[in-house]
């Protein structure tokens, strides 16, 4: 993986709405290296593109896809992602994908099976806070690199049973020795949700892999 990668949070979400094939071309438009965004599994076996759980109150996993674009018409599926970063042959994805432990609606083989007919996967990873998903995904056969989301101290702890090959935490967990402790482990290091260029320095000085913001404009301060 290439390092100092500037990813927009859910594309440029001060730009436009999250999570939107518009969103994700203004991050790219703006000079970010790629984008971070949320799959999500309608109840028909569609992935989608959604930050939470729940659209009008209703859990997305109990609509079909023609209910979720006849809700919200913005939200796109992830065929409909892929077809855009064709046209960013440089552009990295970081998929994460969202769940609710500890059962599965088997998002976890619909997206290995989706990334896999994907000419563009060698830019791609997956991430997820579930530790749970992340296993059955390398049970799976996933073949591009997996990453644990981390907003707690004491989920680091399941790092070395997950055989995951990147950590992602969020920036206020990291200090210079332990980003140096995660990469003499072997893993990459990506740090959100960061939005102040003197941040982004600290943390490239540091040698994270990338960071994740909201801001394109902070992001590529730090790295000019």
């Amino acid at each position: 993986m290439e390092t100092r990668l500037l990813l927009g949070h859910r594309g440029a979400p001060r730009l436009a709405r999250e999570n939107t094939l518009e969103s994700f071309t203004l991050a790219l438009q703006n000079g970010l290296d790629g984008v971070e965004l949320d799959i999500q599994r309608s109840r028909d076996g569609v992935l989608v593109i959604h930050h939470d759980f729940e659209l009008e109150g209703v859990p997305l996993a109990e609509l079909d896809w023609v209910e979720i674009r006849q809700r919200a018409p913005w939200i796109p599926r992830l065929e409909e992602v892929f077809e855009l970063f064709e046209a960013h042959p440089k552009a990295w994805l970081n998929l994460e994908l969202k769940s609710q432990p500890p059962l599965s609606d088997g998002r976890e083989r619909a997206l290995v099976q989706q990334l896999g007919s994907w000419s563009g996967r060698s830019r791609a990873w997956v991430s997820s806070f579930d530790p749970l998903a992340l296993i059955r995904l390398r049970r799976e056969g996933l073949d591009v690199p997996l990453a644990l989301l981390c907003a707690q101290e004491e989920l680091l702890e399941l790092l070395p049973c997950l055989g995951v090959q990147g950590v992602h935490p969020h920036h206020s967990l990291l200090s210079r020795e332990r980003v140096e402790g995660f990469i003499e482990r072997g893993y990459f290091v990506v740090a959100w949700t960061v939005n102040e260029t003197r941040r982004v320095r600290e943390l490239f000085e540091w040698g994270v892999c990338g960071v994740i913001g909201d801001v394109p404009d902070e992001l590529k301060a730090a790295r000019d």
